[in-house]
């Protein structure tokens, strides 16, 4: 602990569980106070997984005291502009300032061919994984504006925001998308020294990707295909030789973005993707 973000405060949207809690216990274990939001609830039918309650919210809370710091945690759909802003208000009069934006929340659905996704799913994935990091933006950077100190943002993309994969083109429009975002948002906030970067996670270790949909999906030869069937699959996609990365690898990323050590990187997409986009 070296007290990177000490003084600070960020805002991360799912952060009930996997990545965004991983995001917001290692933030805090460097000194920033937590915003967490989550839909903890219901995701839409075409989410081939369980989605975090609010139990898993208040798990993070009670990790996120553990360190020392304070937390604000709210039930919150991210394609819920309306209550991204209370939330963020409300953390905001409590914590009393914003200095980072985590849009970390998204979800994986069905997998088909591209022409053959339904419309409702293919709105459900831009909802939720463009939209709803565009909301997350838009709700958190008037406060971070306001304060006159700058500050970082860091959008969740993928690997698949720089190439495609079969079966996942929703997804990859998405991510894809979320690149031209933190592009775009780069080049508008610079001048406030407010810098926007993203990650680009291959496969974690969460239950977006540790499910059964996900193995079926790489392994249709087999009737019921678990963990141990596709790990050689998904290691095939990657440079070094594992088959995927843990939450705390993509947080370290993150944190690094969030801190001063990067206080001059803006507009870049940093891949921790065990080499993926090297193949």
């Amino acid at each position: 602990m070296s007290g990177q973000l000490t003084g600070k405060v960020a805002f991360i949207t799912a952060a009930a569980r996997g990545q965004g809690r991983a995001h917001a216990v290692r933030m805090a274990s460097e000194g920033a106070d937590i915003i967490a939001v989550d839909i903890a609830g219901k995701l839409p039918a075409c989410v081939p997984y369980d989605s975090a309650t609010p139990d898993d919210l208040a798990e993070t809370v009670q990790l996120v005291e553990a360190t020392g710091r304070r937390i604000l945690a709210s039930v919150v759909d991210v394609r819920d502009v309306d209550g991204l802003r209370e939330a963020v208000d409300k953390g905001v009069a409590e914590l009393g300032r914003l200095d980072i934006i985590v849009a970390n929340a998204g979800v994986g659905t069905d997998g088909r061919m591209l022409h053959k996704i339904r419309e409702t799913i293919w709105q459900d994935m831009i909802d939720i994984n463009l939209s709803g990091v565009w909301h997350t933006v838009k709700a958190g950077v008037p406060h971070v504006l306001s304060g006159g100190r700058g500050g970082s943002i860091v959008l969740t993309s993928s690997v698949g925001g720089r190439k495609a994969y079969p079966n996942t083109g929703h997804y990859i429009a998405a991510k894809h998308g979320v690149i031209g975002l933190m592009r775009a948002f780069a080049v508008e906030l610079g001048q406030h020294m407010i810098r926007v970067n993203s990650v680009l996670p291959t496969q974690v270790s969460t239950t977006m990707v540790m499910n059964e949909q996900t193995y079926r999906l790489f392994r249709p030869d087999l009737e019921n295909p678990g963990p141990d069937d596709f790990a050689p699959i998904s290691q095939m996609m990657h440079t070094l030789p594992v088959p995927w990365v843990d939450p705390i690898d993509i947080s370290n990323a993150v944190l690094f973005l969030a801190s001063d050590e990067s206080r001059y990187i803006t507009g870049v997409s940093l891949p921790v993707d065990a080499g993926s986009l090297l193949k």
